[in-house]
């Protein structure tokens, strides 16, 4: 099955050189790593959820941020950069 997942740049790149040093697919690394952390989790307790901490500001979203759509939110944080640099 394919799918895509979105990794830190320094992760994925990480990755690849593991391996290539190992002499294998990065496909092979990441299925025996995802079944190395999904084996463990059986030997593990249950994780404690964490609790969610809300954040609310006066005024809400700004106009014309749209959080239902993810691509649509990232495409108005790109073309609204500048006003949230320090």
């Amino acid at each position: 099955m394919k799918t895509t997942i979105e990794l830190p740049d320094d992760l994925l790149i990480a990755a690849k050189k593991r391996a290539a040093e190992t002499r294998t697919t990065l496909r092979e690394l990441m299925e025996r790593s995802l079944r190395r952390e999904l084996q463990g989790e059986k030997n593990q307790e249950p994780h404690k959820r964490r609790k969610i901490r809300w954040v609310t500001s006066k005024g809400g979203l700004p106009p014309g941020l749209d959080i239902s759509n993810r691509e649509k939110m990232y495409e108005w944080f790109r073309a609204n950069d500048d006003r949230f640099r320090y």
